[in-house]
């Protein structure tokens, strides 16, 4: 009998180990289901390019984050206008093949966006990497290209940001854009579409999906679209449930906790509670604003001086013909009437779940870019400037809003947390480890030398941090 509860003993603890390495890895853009967080320990406190460095690699420029493999690094990159996936040596970070991927087309970005700015994702093995200039493309370890499927082209003014992942056996992209989006799942192993969903009403959404697993119920792909949080079922892509009053334009990746999620999205400037800009309906539109009676809303008829702007018009005239159509002024309609700001919402349900599931907002400014982080029982968001606000999150109230002296500047990497820290990088090259706590206190201040656009990865008790031209690995007393 003691012999049956020691092995029995054996068994928990094995699949607990194998449970934690499996949460250590760091597969997709922000680690495990987007969580940015990792079980490694012994992190790190000050770091730098001379600093605690177990290796450096010089990299071609690219947005995407780094990703982990069993014995590789993922990334990708543009050079000499030519679109690459590279394969890094995990120990030695020594580039072990640089993959050309075709490049069909070369859409118009607005900075400070990438070509290479999705991260890839991968199954322990392959890589599966997107790029808005070709689609989908997927290597095995070795390098070897095992299939390809061309996207596009889209219309999307600042470019995609949202990355792949994988849900089962298949690799599921949502492609959204200024017209029709789309959801799809691909099977990973041959590279045949599975199923294709057209979402109307999504435009200009660049958020990387996660996934929900209800206690007693199967998976559902949980993406942060404009206006929305969306539920699909991963089998064929039906939309299973929707909780409306997001802001316009999301980019952030829920955090997660159970059936409770969180959400930070910011849109427009005008998008805070009592700014926005409410507009009628077309009908109306047409009878107020038309003057030349052509059938449409054009730039110098728009009703507001800042609608009047030539870099907000574009973001409305999808199809370039200097005037709005139904379709286009009620997008521009529902941008401008949207809320920013972060919520919290209760997981699940069946159709329009809008007025029960959202729990608490908070609806002073909110990050543009980073998501926010929940670990140890606290939610953080951090600010352009380098405000970092750490919350309650069953109840939305606020237990510190400081500033991370020495790290005033944007941010577009989120933060991630491991060890009892987190780390906070602005597009400067500034790291800011701070304690994990809701007290939080800064525990150092880190400079880089060089623009960070990338989400930092922690796997096997070290940092990856990818710059503007090169990759590092940190390690503590290195």
């Amino acid at each position: 009998m003691r012999n049956h509860h020691l092995c029995y003993s054996i068994i928990i603890l094995a699949t607990l180990s194998i449970a934690i390495a499996a949460n250590d890895d760091w597969s997709r853009f922000r680690g495990p289901n987007g969580t940015g967080l990792s079980e490694s320990k012994n992190l790190p406190v000050e770091f730098g390019p001379e600093k605690n460095v177990v290796w450096k690699t010089v990299l071609p420029p690219g947005h995407s984050s780094p990703i982990i493999s069993k014995a590789h690094i993922f990334v990708t990159a543009i050079e000499n206008n030519k679109l690459y996936v590279i394969a890094l040596n995990r120990k030695s970070g020594k580039i072990i093949w640089k993959n050309e991927v075709p490049r069909n087309r070369e859409n118009k970005l607005l900075k400070p966006n990438n070509p290479a700015s999705p991260s890839p994702v991968t199954d322990g093995e392959n890589v599966y990497a997107f790029f808005h200039d070709f689609g989908l493309i997927s290597f095995s370890a070795a390098g070897k290209e095992r299939w390809r499927m061309p996207l596009g082209p889209f219309q999307i003014v600042f470019g995609f940001g949202a990355s792949p992942v994988i849900v089962d056996d298949n690799v599921i992209l949502p492609c959204d854009q200024d017209s029709t989006s789309y959801l799809i799942a691909v099977d990973r192993n041959t590279g045949r579409l599975k199923w294709k969903v057209d979402r109307p009403g999504v435009i200009s959404g660049y958020s990387t999906p996660i996934v929900y697993q209800p206690p007693n119920g199967k998976k559902q792909i949980l993406i942060a679209e404009s206006f929305q949080l969306s539920a699909y079922s991963p089998e064929n892509g039906e939309r299973l449930w929707y909780v409306r009053g997001l802001a316009c334009e999301m980019k952030s990746v829920p955090s997660i906790d159970g059936d409770m999620l969180y959400i930070n999205g910011w849109g427009m400037p005008e998008n805070q509670p009592g700014q926005q800009i409410y507009l009628p309906s077309f009908e109306e539109a047409l009878k107020q604003y038309d003057a030349d009676k052509n059938g449409g809303i054009a730039r110098t008829e728009m009703p507001n001086p800042k609608l009047q702007n030539k870099g907000y018009f574009v973001l409305f005239d999808s199809d370039g013909d200097e005037s709005l159509s139904k379709k286009e002024w009620e997008t521009c309609r529902a941008m401008f009437s949207a809320e920013n700001g972060l919520l919290s919402i209760k997981l699940g349900g069946k159709g329009d779940m809008s007025s029960s599931a959202i729990q608490w907002k908070y609806q002073k400014p909110v990050p543009q870019v980073p998501s926010t982080l929940l670990y140890q029982g606290v939610l953080y968001m951090v600010n352009d400037s380098g405000i970092l606000i750490s919350f309650d999150p069953k109840t939305g109230s606020i237990i510190k809003q400081d500033r991370l002296k020495g790290a005033i500047d944007k941010y577009f990497a989120s933060p991630v947390g491991a060890d009892g820290k987190v780390y906070l990088v602005s597009q400067d090259g500034t790291v800011s480890v701070i304690s994990a706590k809701g007290d939080w206190e800064i525990l150092a201040v880190n400079s880089l030398g060089d623009e960070v656009f990338a989400t930092p990865a922690i796997a096997d008790d070290q940092l990856y941090v990818r710059t503007n031209s090169a990759i590092y690995c940190f390690r503590r007393g290195n």
